[in-house]
């Protein structure tokens, strides 16, 4: 996936038909000698080389025949990026700037000395760092005071208050310039800081409040500031764009495939306006799912690879490559997703006999693969040993222990230095047509999976410090399902 992140990322700098009418951005930058600078742009939490030009005695420009994407933009001087710029509707503007004679990758003087020329909106943008600039000197000794532990929380009151009202004249500020500005870059970048008013819940007729309704707002109203088919908020300098998509799914759904496919749809439906937010869209939520933290979300993966690039919906850029991965790398969650259940696994003991783990006629079987050598498997190993002899009666599971290396003599040794007392199987010596890792995505080692008493996985790739809570907690549950009085009756 790391590579096809690559692959991905060349593949949005290339030119999109954007617009033909091309670019030119001049500069003028005093006490630069002759020297190359590039032009670097961003996507996401990437960064790119899009030109590069001559400077002589700081005179240079970059120019094309189609026009740059809206977006952030900055210089590059050697390895060393300068300051930020934006590009909106007009792609053909003048930047003259001073760079400090000593130290020229000295950045709060380019931003302080810049003059624009024939361009609103970045003259919009450095008026509001210049403004942020001057408060934040304002600022200074207020934030020494509010940080100062000797002093009490009543010394700090006239700091905290003086402190309060610079924020107020920054947020005043940039409320005005994004209420006047409404359509420039520099408006829609400071808009998508903004929090959402969430209002007071209504009172109900019984004259009881609602209790969701604040939620409810806030969920519905989280993107009234981000515009998903602005495909310019997938280039600034913070990836804006996917910290909130991640954030409304992380926070504002239950962590449940449907939940989250279900909220995921209207999304899209947004992004989809524009081809570049909805690639972008797509492409994020499948790295978002391909390895989540928490359990059975691996399944959301699934489902938009095969909504989305086994349909043939992103071909119109996803090239070959990175559609067999992402099939690849889903087909390999497909099989041993939560709620499904787990294929058989023959393979042969120490003594060489085969062992069935369909056999196991426990409550759970818990699936331990792991490699001889590795270094973890070792850590857990022993933790592993400890659980089964102290619960095993408890919880009525037996362990079914496959060794992914080939030799035979490096699992009977590991058997003997851990004294493992449940079923262990060397796993290239299956009688199974498919090798076991085709059946139980297990790229890294240890991976444990539980399975029921009918062979569906409840549970997979928890370290073993977290079977007994998840054991704990799911005969609880059942028993709470058996006192429960059945529909109807």
């Amino acid at each position: 996936m790391k590579r096809l992140l690559i692959a991905f990322i060349a593949l949005t700098a290339a030119p999109y038909a954007h617009s033909q009418s091309g670019y030119r951005i001049d500069f003028k930058i005093k006490n630069w000698k002759d020297t190359t600078v590039y032009l670097g742009s961003y996507y996401g939490e990437s960064t790119v080389l899009r030109d590069t030009a001559k400077s002589k005695a700081g005179a240079f420009h970059f120019d094309g025949k189609t026009a740059l994407p809206e977006g952030a933009y900055y210089l590059v001087l050697g390895k060393n990026k300068l300051f930020d710029f934006v590009v909106g509707k007009n792609k053909f503007f003048t930047i003259e700037t001073t760079a400090n004679p000593t130290d020229p990758l000295k950045i709060e003087d380019y931003v302080k000395t810049i003059v624009v020329k024939n361009d609103e909106d970045n003259k919009l943008f450095f008026d509001n760092l210049h403004f942020i600039g001057q408060q934040s000197i304002d600022a200074e000794p207020l934030i020494k005071v509010l940080r100062d532990s000797t002093l009490t929380e009543d010394q700090k009151k006239d700091a905290r208050a003086s402190f309060s009202k610079i924020n107020d004249r920054v947020m005043a500020y940039q409320n005005q310039l994004i209420e006047k500005n409404p359509t420039s870059l520099t408006a829609r970048l400071l808009k998508v800081t903004k929090q959402i008013e969430v209002p007071n819940p209504p009172k109900k007729p019984d004259g009881s409040i609602d209790s969701t309704f604040q939620f409810k707002y806030y969920r519905q109203h989280f993107f009234d500031n981000l515009d998903l088919a602005d495909e310019a908020m997938i280039r600034l300098p913070r990836p804006f764009y996917q910290e909130k998509v991640k954030e409304y799914l992380d926070k504002l759904f239950v962590p449940a495939p449907d939940s989250i496919m279900k909220a995921i749809s209207g999304i899209v439906e947004q992004a989809k306006k524009n081809p570049e937010t909805y690639k972008y869209m797509i492409y994020n939520l499948m790295v978002l799912y391909q390895a989540p933290d928490i359990m059975g979300l691996d399944e959301v993966f699934v489902r938009l690879n095969d909504n989305y690039f086994a349909s043939g919906e992103m071909n119109y850029w996803a090239v070959a490559s990175i559609k067999k991965s992402m099939k690849d790398h889903a087909d390999k969650i497909r099989t041993s997703m939560i709620g499904r259940t787990g294929a058989n696994l023959i393979m042969q003991d120490q003594n060489l006999q085969p062992r069935s783990m369909y056999d196991i006629k426990n409550k759970y079987t818990i699936l331990f693969i792991f490699d001889p050598d590795c270094g973890h498997c070792r850590e857990e190993t022993p933790k592993l040993v400890e659980f089964y002899n102290k619960s095993k009666a408890q919880y009525n599971f037996e362990v079914y222990a496959v060794s992914s290396d080939t030799s035979m003599l490096k699992m009977k040794n590991f058997i003997k230095e851990f004294k493992t007392p449940w079923i262990t199987v060397n796993g290239p010596r299956t009688y199974m047509k498919e090798h076991y890792s085709k059946l139980y995505h297990s790229e890294t080692t240890p991976t444990i999976y539980i399975l029921d008493d009918k062979k569906k996985i409840v549970a997979k790739k928890l370290p073993v410090k977290q079977l007994d809570e998840f054991l704990s907690k799911r005969e609880k549950f059942e028993k709470m399902k058996k006192s429960q009085p059945a529909k109807g009756s």
